[in-house]
């Protein structure tokens, strides 16, 4: 594997306390942002004072997290707040498919923060960037619409080859292959090749007649979806729902988020809606076999880790998903991008057993997914970080956004009720762009 990497020989750090910020996205003064803020807490960041670019491959994570190790080793470090987030930290995001091209780390020469009431600045290199607005930020126009890799009617089709191809190896003794309306029994996870699930994504594009300024569509996002993780990085924007991993210290948390319905009109129909989705075998389903898939890798990595036996209610503004939460203890000293590099690609995004949920994902989506559904969060000197999956996003390259939206499909699936989904999760990047 060949790095490419920007940085000087020795990073100089210092961080300090500073009186609350305020909003801290209102605060960046550039357009291309370095972001992940939940609850209004969380770091911004500006300015390049190291990048690190790698290439495809399944041990980028394991090259990002040596490279890191001995840049912020050698680095001059006064760091008086000491909290995670402070000192040098690392934005990241890293593509979703080994084959996938170039993932990107980068180190803001400014980094702002604010964490459980405390605030802190922190300065690489000389201090010269400037903490006011070079530009204010302007809402893009002139949006103009357009199908991806694949128009509606495409996908659809590819969903209903996806779910003939689990059915093939989901068949209960005595039934018809030619029949297709029965579902099968749920199977558990496994690695012996059969397929019983896979998660088909696909993209919009969008072009506008003025620049896409990341703070735009951070600022409504974090705005309309505060619960969820805003992130911005290297032109990937977005808020999602999906904790992949929160290392503090030697403690570990993961959110696993499968099985989703929009939300209801009325109160009563969200209720119901709420109730289908929690008795919903399909959905069921698939949230089992990403809650698996994550107790099993973490497993290993832990002295102890706790797993709900049964998963709870997500309530976002758009949607309803199944959730489990998970919380462990590391077993030894390692950063949040070793855990990063076990857990991905989970269930969630990719599907099971792995490599032939990958295998399809190539075949059918008709496309590179790039850095979608791929891990983004941050890294810092002591190997705390939080890492996303980079769902409900675009990446963003001038006056053109590019948007996705992913479904689990298993064997009863239905190509029009998936593609229902697949717009209600275009919609919050939507709203980001028109406000």
């Amino acid at each position: 594997m060949k790095l490419a990497v920007t940085a000087p020989d020795r990073l100089t750090v210092r961080t300090a306390p500073i009186p609350d910020p305020g909003d801290l996205i209102a605060r960046l003064p550039h357009p291309s942002a370095l972001a992940w803020i939940r609850h209004g807490e969380g770091i911004v960041g500006w300015g390049e004072a190291a990048r690190l670019t790698l290439p495809g491959g399944h041990d980028r994570f394991d090259a990002a997290a040596r490279m890191l190790h001995d840049l912020f080793g050698a680095a001059a470090v006064d760091d008086t707040v000491n909290v995670p987030g402070s000192g040098p930290v690392a934005f990241g995001t890293f593509g979703f498919d080994p084959k996938s091209p170039d993932s990107t780390l980068i180190v803001p020469r400014r980094i702002l923060g604010r964490r459980d009431g405390r605030a802190w600045l922190t300065t690489i290199g000389d201090d010269t960037d400037p903490l006011t607005l070079a530009n204010p930020p302007q809402p893009p126009t002139g949006l103009r619409w357009s199908d991806g890799a694949l128009p509606e009617h495409a996908w659809k089709h590819a969903v209903a080859t996806a779910v003939d191809r689990i059915r093939r190896g989901h068949l209960a003794p005595g039934t018809d292959p030619a029949d297709t309306t029965a579902p099968p029994p749920p199977r558990p996870a496994d690695n012996t090749g059969h397929l019983g699930k896979v998660v088909l994504a696909r993209d919009l594009t969008v072009r506008a007649d003025t620049p896409i300024d990341a703070r735009v569509l951070l600022q409504r996002l974090a705005t309309r979806y505060p619960g969820c993780y805003t992130f911005s990085c290297a032109g990937m924007v977005g808020a999602t729902p999906e904790l992949l991993i929160r290392r503090t210290g030697g403690d570990i948390e993961s959110l696993v988020l499968a099985g989703t319905t929009a939300r209801g009109d009325t109160p009563a129909d969200d209720q119901a809606r709420a109730a289908r989705l929690f008795t919903s075998a399909k959905d069921r389903e698939e949230h089992r076999y990403a809650a698996e898939m994550v107790r099993d890798a973490l497993t290993p990595l832990c002295a102890h880790l706790t797993v709900p036996d049964e998963p709870e209610l997500l309530t976002l503004p758009n949607v309803l998903h199944l959730a489990s939460p998970l919380r462990g203890r590391l077993a030894a000293d390692r950063s949040v991008l070793d855990v990063v590099a076990a857990l991905h690609p989970t269930p969630a995004v990719c599907g099971t057993p792995t490599d032939t949920a990958m295998d399809l994902i190539r075949e059918l989506e008709g496309m590179d997914r790039g850095r979608y559904a791929g891990p983004v969060g941050w890294v810092d000197a002591r190997g705390d970080g939080e890492w996303g999956i980079a769902l409900r996003c675009a990446e963003i390259d001038g006056t053109r956004a590019r948007l996705f939206a992913g479904c689990g499909i298993v064997a009863d699936s239905d190509p029009d009720a998936e593609l229902a989904e697949a717009r209600t999760k275009f919609r919050p990047m939507q709203y980001a762009l028109h406000g």
